[in-house]
């Protein structure tokens, strides 16, 4: 419990107001907005990754869980930086406990850049060699960061040449009624094509003519200009 209010002193002390209010308009907390509700202390990533570092090895679950419970963005996304730090540093079985805890708490992952800072990392490396049943089922949530941690999560199999779940996942999400899945479902068939350009003009062939223009745009982000505007046109 000393380590926790040790986390919270120097969170704390780093407040900024100025910088608060612009967050705040960023990331969406108004009134019908995706992130209705959340409250910004106006802490800068490369300091909240500072407090996290520090404390990752000493905070516990009961402590994480205190964390992500909070209303604060700044204390969720310190206790998901410790978490992938912990999953970083674990031994097999530890992380088997924090992939469990993870999914446990989805729910309070609840903003994009929490889902992105940790998806890939946590379930994208547990999940790789292992059944997926569990992960497809995030696919069919109502909750939108349950579906985006769904989507994610594939870029750590991306990263290791395997674009089979993400190929799946994507055509599942394609017609999403959010925008920030649409945003997903592009950047992972951007980052695919990164890779394999014909896996990602395959799936492209098939699909631009129905995508979102917002997916389709984020997937053809570093296509040349005509191959840009071939595939535009089909939207």
């Amino acid at each position: 419990m000393a380590c926790l209010k040790d986390l919270l002193a120097d969170a704390e002390k780093l407040k900024n107001p100025i910088k608060a209010k612009i967050l705040a308009g960023f990331f969406k907390t108004g009134k019908g907005e995706y992130g209705e509700g959340d409250i910004f202390w106006g802490i800068v990533v490369p300091k909240q990754r500072i407090v996290a570092r520090k404390y990752f090895q000493e905070v516990n679950f009961i402590d994480l869980q205190y964390l992500l419970r909070q209303k604060v963005h700044e204390l969720r996304f310190m206790a998901i930086a410790i978490l992938v730090m912990k999953y970083q540093n674990g031994d097999l079985k530890e992380k088997k406990r924090i992939a469990n805890f993870y999914l446990r708490n989805l729910k309070r992952v609840n903003n994009w850049d929490l889902v992105d800072l940790s998806a890939p990392q946590i379930l994208g490396d547990y999940f790789f060699e292992k059944d997926k049943a569990a992960l497809y089922e995030l696919i069919g949530s109502e909750n939108i960061w349950v579906r985006r941690v769904a989507m994610l999560s594939t870029f750590g199999f991306i990263k290791k040449g395997d674009f089979t779940d993400a190929l799946r996942i994507a055509r599942s999400l394609l017609f999403d009624e959010h925008d920030l899945i649409h945003k997903a479902v592009g950047w992972m068939l951007r980052e695919i094509g990164k890779r394999d350009r014909k896996v990602e003009v395959a799936f492209l062939d098939k699909y631009a003519g129905n995508m979102p223009r917002t997916a389709l745009r984020y997937a053809i982000e570093k296509f040349d200009q005509k191959e840009r505007e071939k595939y535009l046109k089909m939207c």
